[in-house]
């Protein structure tokens, strides 16, 4: 802009006799100092010489206009008219004649007018710089644009000047008109505040910030209207110039557009980042000063700020600029900017301020379309930082609405799909932000991404998990929402149909992919879109298989999504709400005769096998409507048709509600059909589910149970079945297992009826086995002590007991008490009200219809209180004991329950009997009398007897029994006197009041030492009641016998390996179980044999020895060390519990302290290496092993532990055993690290291929976590050991190449030898003379001769191989080889080739060959034997 706001296009619109009439000037200051000279300097410099040619182009009459202007601003110094600040004068030109080829002005008289000041003429353009300080930089006359020539030191004034000089700012940006801003004054003082905006005070700030946004407020809409100015005659009857008005006034507004919009925008930088560092504000001495301060709301004004350049970007910019899009050097700035800001994670928690950065953006890169660098700098973002990803997909999204134009996403997407996949290899937080993105723009603009969905598809081929799983929620909100709406033309629905297809087809096919968080993504969108009734039912079954097979995936967060995928499913399925087999068989049945009746040549065949994949209604130009319709009706039928208990499943009504039409009735059994292979599916499961629960994942386990109740509720086939089998985990150590189970067990059993709840634990107790019961126990106990279980739930248990709801059978009144002596654990007070039906009940008639109804009655009366122990011994005491004796003796019990029963009676006797033994032994002699009977007693001979086994068991039985009870019944009593004595002290202790002759006494005795003599005679009477039980008066006649376990271990264990019963060698295993617990130390060193046997051919034997073993491992009384590896070895055995069972094992023994597991594996690992393992099976144990190991250090250490281990083993099995195990630690930063520098322990062992496959996928998890610096390291590894593994194969190969030739060079020489021997020993018959020292003397031979025979010995040797050793030198051999070739060396006459001697040979030649082999053997060292040869 020239000082006069003209431009060279105007002055080209005016080169054929513009027309100046009026000059409106205005001004404030004095101007004198300007002369004419300068102004038409600048005018000319400016203006008219920026363009040449256009100024050669222009006539006289523009110039003489120009020189009358000036002259006329020359003159202002003479008449000084702008001296008063309220003075404007019009400076009047007469205008010419012609003015008709003016393209501004459709008359023939047009004036132009410019609204100005002589200064605002005069200022030049204003353009952005890079950053502030360049406008002091750029500084000078000769600029060329508006930059800073006064800079004002504020940091150089006092606080009072200071307000005083923000005031003159403020006073002048609101007297003077709206674009004084560009006046060079006014332009520096108000940079020098901006500059320094951080050190200013809140009231200086809140003055200058509201001076400069009032200001460009107002501005906004006078450019709206610059061009809406109408146009009014002149005085003279001619229309004024208003289209050079309208010129000056946009060049002006142009320009302080420019320059309040970057002083605002620098003012939001400046006061973020002052925030962001120590706010070093002013403290203001004056009460109107603070309360400035506490006006100034930054938050507030931010918001403003933004929102007010926000709308400025709205309003038609194309009129201002002069062309469609604004200059890109505002739209740089304002982008650039505008998204510096969003990487202040504080300044988007602002709503306003947040919304405003998104206008701003999605404004400049879409209504401006300034895409290229909008969508570089977003993508460059979102690299960097994960929180900017929801607040820039909004502002994408906002564009997209707002201007009905998706470039700018469109945009973003080609870019990234163009990005090469390995990229977001490197970047991992990258490829992580840009997928979020990804699916936060299709859950915005579903349609728009559906589109150009193409353009990522190529990235499933990438090597980033993370991307692969944005691809796949990506595709998961497509689905569900970028296809609901069915307007459009057929062929762009099939179309889109078709690309949902397609969509489906890769979310199934995703479900198999390589990385275990890409599966579990997949199901993850597949619970999205069963919520979102997204998928079709002829899709259904196919989910359900997909979620069904990732089951028993590997990964257990892939185990978790696929049960949460199966509840969702059930939740939102479309069959109905029972999805028993039967129901839907039986429906089924009943339509299917419905469509033979309709349609008789029909075919029975499945009419599902002809719907398509999407099981929606197909019309003839590939459209494919949903069936929701069809759908609901299924509903609502099955729900009619399906029978609500089971025995009515097969009695249904012959007649069905008749649905329609043929097709109706084939799509309503095409959806029973899917609802029938849906239920089966689910029903296939249950195995699977029941592995589940014993998973050592507790995920695994709580989403199985959550699995397990849905099914339950939807009646699936054998899910009650499976639910009762979670009851033990509720003796789990991990709290959240317990609490999945409690949750689970109230949710389904405890109802809010209390009838409906005693049937659902009645049933329970009677189906449960011993285990399940125990956990019904521990559960009632624990709801008991919770509330959980009312009075009138325990109310509702007792009329089931007492036969008082109709229908009531004596197993279920047992199993009503069973459940009252549960809750009596907790809460002894529940039998108290009813104690005398349970005496009635339990041991009157109603015992021998249920005899498990009398052991029931036995476990009440023991969890009694003491109060009705007392109550029952005054009232009913002889009527039970008599009761209980009889259950003893007595014959009228069943043999099997028999044992239950006398095992709790005997217990009961101990429990609430003053003087139990009287009784016992009154038992121990009826029984006794009902085996031999009372005449052979009297008798007291020692003649064998005949006796019944039967009765000799229950006799013996109850002896054992008698005796272990009163064993126990001596040691309370013991406790009990100890108990009395320590309380009694204590009272002494604590000096209160004590009978004096006692105290007496007690003091005269500890005076004595008798006090301690009490303590050993207690001990004493102990020890000699305890032998008293177990040998009885004598050695000879006992009670129950001494075991001498030190005597017999051998013969148990003889027993135990080698009895031909596999219920003995069970039971004698249960029983070293007990003998470890009682005599550790005399079992260990028998642990071996214990250990054994784990490798018995029973699976019973199996099963108890890693029962016993658990138990005596997990409560500390074997050591662990030394034979784990039997244990481990049951991890792979082939009868599944005793699997599950050694996988407890080792899951619960992970647990213990700091993880014993850590310190055995090396050991495991050794002793299994060692065993004649399958591969598989090793390595199925030691990753699971290696699995329960979840510290990082523990890893680490690990790391060292196992690399030490290649040096000490030379074996290429344990090489790859020990490089697997490495393969499967979790490798952390440290451990790469550890694993590089004890390269030189296992360098020798990497020639092996398998070995080297192991580290290879060692380096290639340590790449996918590893930061730069350390991936750099182990590229650098990588390399190196891949070198090292090419020369050490180089090296192996030459050494066996070098061993072979030498291995052939030996077998040459041995032929040598031993062909020589056996001529020697010819030779030696047909010699007539042997000179004494064994001297041969040999003929001369010429050198062909010995030419020809060494030929002859090289092809005799070729062809006939090498010779059979002599057995002579078989010892020495070697030792020969060797020293032949010495020899051979000392000789300038040798022989080269080893000789034969043909058939037919002379005898010359014979003796010549013989004089060679006897050389060779006296270098061979052989015992008198000296050969010396003469040439």
């Amino acid at each position: 802009m020239n000082p006069f706001g003209l431009t060279s296009s105007t002055v080209e619109n005016y080169r054929d006799g513009p027309q100046i009439s009026k000059i409106f000037v205005s001004e404030k200051q004095k101007a004198h100092n300007r002369s004419k000279k300068n102004i038409c300097e600048k005018f000319l410099n400016q203006t008219l010489l920026e363009d040449k040619k256009k100024v050669k182009g222009l006539n006289s009459r523009f110039w003489k206009t120009v020189c009358s202007i000036c002259e006329v601003l020359s003159n202002l110094k003479a008449t000084s008219p702008f001296s008063s600040s309220s003075s404007s004068y019009i400076i009047s030109f007469p205008a010419p004649a012609s003015v008709s080829k003016s393209p501004l002005s459709n008359t023939a008289h047009r004036n132009i007018s410019f609204l100005s000041s002589p200064d605002s003429l005069m200022s030049p353009p204003f353009v952005f710089p890079q950053n502030l300080i360049v406008l002091e930089e750029d500084s000078g006359d000769d600029a060329g644009h508006l930059s800073v020539q006064n800079l004002t030191s504020i940091s150089s004034l006092r606080p009072s000047d200071l307000e005083e000089f923000v005031k003159g700012v403020s006073f002048d940006l609101s007297d003077k008109e709206l674009f004084c801003v560009e006046e060079q004054e006014i332009f520096d003082r108000i940079y020098s505040l901006i500059k320094c905006f951080g050190d200013l005070t809140p009231g200086c700030k809140l003055n200058i910030v509201e001076s400069l946004r009032s200001n460009f407020s107002v501005l906004l809409p006078n450019i709206d209207s610059l061009f809406r100015v109408p146009a009014s005659p002149t005085n003279d009857g001619r229309d004024s110039d208003d289209g050079g008005r309208v010129l000056g006034r946009v060049n002006s507004h142009r320009n302080a557009f420019k320059i309040y919009t970057f002083f605002l925008i620098h003012v939001v930088l400046a006061q973020e980042s002052n925030s962001a560092s120590s706010n070093t504000t002013k403290v203001l001495p004056s009460n109107r000063k603070k309360h400035l301060s506490s006006s100034w709301n930054w938050e507030a004004q931010r918001g403003r700020i933004l929102s007010l350049i926000a709308n400025s970007l709205e309003i038609n910019l194309s009129s201002l600029f002069g062309s469609s899009d604004p200059d890109e050097n505002y739209l740089s700035f304002v982008v650039r900017n505008a998204l510096s800001m969003f990487e202040n994670a504080t300044l988007l928690k602002d709503s306003d301020a947040k919304e405003a950065l998104c206008r701003m953006i999605g404004t400049c890169a879409t209504k401006y379309h300034y895409l290229a660098q909008s969508c570089a700098s977003i993508l460059h973002i979102l690299h960097k930082h994960d929180f900017v990803v929801l607040h820039l997909a909004d502002a994408v999204a906002w564009a997209e609405k707002k201007y009905s134009d998706g470039s700018l996403s469109i945009s973003l997407i080609r870019e990234i799909g163009r990005t090469n996949p390995k990229d977001y290899v490197k970047d991992t937080v990258g490829a992580e932000n840009i997928g979020r993105f990804l699916v936060e723009l299709a859950d915005r603009i579903p349609k728009l991404i559906s589109t150009n969905i193409g353009l990522l598809v190529p990235h499933f081929g990438g090597e980033s998990y993370k991307i692969r799983n944005a691809l796949v929620a990506v595709m998961g909100k497509l689905v569900a929402k970028a296809f609901n709406d069915i307007e459009g033309e057929v062929s762009s629905k099939s179309i889109r149909l078709r690309t949902k297809q397609a969509m489906l087809e890769i979310l199934l096919e995703r479900a198999r992919d390589v990385s275990a968080y890409t599966r579990s993504k997949v199901l993850q969108v597949w619970v999205e879109l069963c919520e979102e009734h997204s998928v079709s039912i002829g899709l259904w079954n196919e989910v359900a298989v997909v979620a069904a097979g990732r089951l028993e995936d590997k990964s257990a967060i892939v185990r978790k999504s696929a049960l949460n995928l199966l509840i969702m499913m059930l939740q939102h399925n479309p069959f109905g709400p029972q999805l028993r087999v039967a129901s839907f068989e039986a429906t089924l049945k009943q339509y299917r005769k419905k469509l033979n009746e309709l349609e008789p040549n029909v075919s029975s065949e499945s009419v599902l096998d002809g719907i398509p994949l999407n099981s929606d209604s197909g019309s003839d130009d590939g459209e494919i409507v949903d069936d929701n319709d069809n759908v609901k009706k299924q509903d609502s039928l099955t729900d009619s048709c399906m029978v609500q208990e089971e025995e009515q499943s097969t009695q249904m009504d012959s007649s069905v509600p008749d649905v329609g039409n043929l097709e109706q009735t084939r799509t309503l059994i095409a959806s029973l059909e899917a609802g029938l292979r849906f239920s089966k599916c689910i029903s296939a499961t249950m195995p699977i589910l029941v592995q589940l629960m014993a998973s050592s994942s507790a995920s695994d386990v709580e989403n199985t149970i959550l699995l397990l109740m849905r099914c339950k509720q939807f009646q699936i086939d054998e899910s009650e079945a499976c639910l009762r089998k979670m009851l033990p985990l509720v003796f789990s150590q991990d709290k959240s297992i317990y609490e999945a189970v409690e949750n689970a067990f109230i949710t389904i059993y405890i109802t809010k009826n209390p009838t409906e709840t005693a049937k659902n634990l009645i049933t329970l107790a009677i189906d449960s086995n011993v285990g399940d019961l125990a956990a019904l126990e521990f559960i009632i106990g624990a709801l008991v002590s919770k509330g959980d279980i009312s009075a009138s739930m325990v109310a509702a248990l007792w009329d089931y007991f007492c036969f008082n709801v109709s229908g009531t059978s004596a197993e279920r009144s047992r199993g009503a008490l069973s459940v009252l002596c549960m809750a009596a654990k907790s809460s002894p007070e529940v039998l108290s009200s009813h104690l005398q039906d349970i005496i009635d009940i339990g041991f009157g008639r109603w015992a021998k219809v249920e005899p498990l109804l009398a052991r029931t009655a036995c476990i009440a009366l023991q969890r009694l209180t003491l109060d009705d122990q007392k109550n029952l011994l005054t009232n009913h005491g002889s009527r039970v004991f008599g009761v209980l004796d009889s259950l003893v003796t007595g014959s009228w019990l069943p043999e099997h329950i028999w044992y239950a029963a006398a095992d709790r009676a005997i217990s009961t006797i101990y429990a609430i009997h003053p003087s139990p033994e009287t009784l016992a032994a009154d038992l121990v002699l009826k029984s006794y009398h009902s085996v031999v009977g009372v005449d052979e007693l009297q008798n007291d001979t020692d003649a064998l007897t005949v006796v019944q086994a039967s009765k000799l068991s229950r006799f013996l039985y109850v002896t054992s029994h008698v005796a272990m009870n009163q064993l126990v019944y001596i040691e309370s009593c013991v406790r009990k006197i100890q108990k009395e004595k320590a309380k009694k002290d204590k009272l002494m202790a604590e000096g209160q009041h004590v009978d004096k002759p006692e105290q007496k006494e007690d003091g005269i005795n500890a005076e004595l030492g008798v006090a301690a003599s009490e303590d050993a005679l207690l001990d004493i009477l102990s020890e000699r009641a305890e032998k008293e039980i177990v040998y009885g008066a004598s050695n000879e006649k006992n009670l129950i016998g001494h075991c001498a376990p030190e005597a017999n271990l051998q013969l148990l264990f003889t027993v135990v390996e080698n009895a031909p019963s596999e219920t003995v060698r069970s039971n004698c295993t249960i029983s070293l179980g007990d003998l470890a617990v009682r005599f550790p130390n005399l079992l260990e060193p028998w642990t071996e044999n214990m250990y054994s046997r784990l490798h018995d051919p029973s699976v019973s034997v199996r099963t108890n020895a890693v029962l016993v073993l658990s138990h005596l491992i997990l409560n500390d009384m074997m050591k662990v060390k030394g034979h784990i590896n039997e244990m481990a070895m049951r991890l792979e055995d082939e009868n599944e519990r005793i699997s599950n069972l050694a996988k407890l094992f080792f899951n619960e023994l992970s647990k213990k302290g700091n993880n014993p597991i850590y310190n055995l594996l090396p050991d495991i690992l050794g002793k299994l290496s060692n065993q004649d393992l399958k591969r598989e099976s090793f390595f199925n144990i030691m990753q699971f092993l290696i699995g329960s190991i979840k510290k990082d250090k523990q890893m680490e250490a690990l790391v060292e532990k196992l690399c030490h281990r290649f040096s000490g083993v030379t074996d290429a099995k344990q090489w790859e055993n020990i490089s697997y195990c490495l393969a499967q630690l979790s490798f952390t930063d440290k451990g790469i690290k550890k694993l590089i520098d004890l390269f030189k322990v296992y360098e020798h062992v990497l020639s092996n291929e398998t070995v080297m496959d192991h580290f290879r996928t060692i380096i290639n998890k340590g790449k996918k976590f590893a930061k730069q610096e350390l991936k750099s390291c182990i590229e650098e590894f990588e390399g190196k050991i891949s070198k090292f593994h090419e020369d050490k194969k180089e090296q192996e190969i030459t050494a066996r190449n070098a061993a072979a030739h030498q291995q052939k060079a030996d077998a040459i020489k041995n032929i040598i030898v031993d062909t020589n021997l056996e001529k020697e020993n010819e030779n030696e018959k047909e010699k007539s003379e042997a000179d004494e020292d064994g001297e041969v003397m040999d003929p001369p031979m010429d050198e062909n001769e010995n030419e020809n025979e060494n030929e002859n010995v090289g092809v005799n040797k070729e062809e006939h191989g090498p010779a059979p050793k002599s057995v002579e030198f078989e010892e020495t051999s070697h030792d020969a080889s060797s020293q032949v070739i010495q020899s051979e060396s000392s000789f300038d006459d040798e022989v080269q080739s080893p000789q034969v001697i043909p058939k037919g040979t002379t005898k010359t030649r014979a003796k010549k060959s013989n004089g060679v082999s006897e050389k060779k053997v006296a270098d061979s060292h052989v015992p008198s034997v000296s050969v010396r040869v003469v040439s």
